[in-house]
């Protein structure tokens, strides 16, 4: 397995569904995008024939001030490079994600999911079952979604949140929830 080919395609589908993960015009550090990567997972298995890469027992990646944790990660490349990734809980556990914001000295987004997936060619990511995604300041919350099924469109700067895992609302399947907090009122001098 070539660490440097594994490494740049884990990294493209977690950094870019983080990254595109923002619901809101809220962007990612930029200066993670020139940080080292580091990957760690118990196995790892690459399979040349299919262009299938496969992280378990525990993935986690390290870029800056993203920090991305799963049980297990699969990478599926196109044969025009693209890749689809798919990032999987462990039982009673999450895939997570946290990254620091530009805008100010303590703002981060964090989220988990029981399944995220990633679409290099569409740059849509999708956080599905149990979905919910956190904008802070410090430890304040300031914005949060939560719902069975979150997407973001990067190309298209659209939001979808459904009821069901399927991307489609479901009637009698319960709702979408969208949690937008008051900013604080500027000071006078």
């Amino acid at each position: 397995m070539k660490h440097s080919t594994l490494t740049l395609s884990v990294f493209r589908l977690i950094s870019l569904a983080c990254l595109g993960l923002a619901c809101a015009p809220i962007h990612a550090e930029k200066a993670d995008s020139t940080k080292e990567t580091i990957i760690e997972a118990g196995y790892g298995e690459s399979d040349g024939k299919t262009s299938v890469r496969r992280l378990s027992k525990g993935v986690s990646l390290v870029r800056g001030t993203l920090n991305v944790k799963a049980e297990n990660a699969v990478v599926t490349e196109a044969p025009n490079g693209d890749q689809f990734v798919v990032l999987t809980a462990g039982s009673n556990r999450k895939v997570t994600f946290r990254q620091k914001r530009d805008g100010g000295p303590d703002l981060w987004v964090d989220g988990e999911a029981d399944r995220a997936e990633y679409n290099q060619s569409t740059e849509i990511v999708k956080f599905i079952s149990k979905a919910k995604v956190r904008y802070l300041e410090g430890k304040r919350v300031t914005q949060e979604q939560e719902g069975e099924y979150l997407s973001y469109d990067s190309k298209n700067d659209v939001f979808i949140g459904t009821n069901s895992t399927t991307g489609q609302h479901v009637e009698g399947s319960g709702t979408l929830k969208i949690i937008l907090q008051p900013k604080p009122e500027k000071q006078a001098n």
